[in-house]
């Protein structure tokens, strides 16, 4: 009766293209900001900020995906409720509370 959903992983490939690519954005970006022709306060406030940006994201991130695993454990439980009263529900009961072809 009940669909439970399809775990997924991620591969070990697509995690380790996703901290390759995190690590040469943020190399990048330091090389950038210490190979620019500025003084030194503005290459700090770029640094500054790059480094609030990229905790803002992972912050972000992590509401989103923990939003989601909520309203995941809200559907299963309704779910597992409807299931249950599904499973209890006989239809040949007729309303007085005995089943049909029943004496009381």
């Amino acid at each position: 009766m009940s669909d439970t959903p399809v775990k997924q992983q991620n591969t070990a490939a697509f995690y380790g293209q996703a901290v390759a690519s995190f690590a040469v954005a943020m190399a990048a970006t330091a090389i950038g900001i210490y190979q620019l022709q500025a003084d030194a306060w503005v290459r700090a406030f770029l640094a500054i900020a790059v480094l609030y940006l990229v905790t803002s994201a992972f912050t972000l991130a992590k509401i989103i995906r923990d939003r989601q695993e909520v309203g995941q454990i809200v559907s299963r439980v309704d779910q597992a409720r409807l299931d249950r009263i599904l499973v209890e529900h006989d239809p040949f009961q007729k309303p007085g509370g005995t089943p049909a072809g029943q004496r009381p």
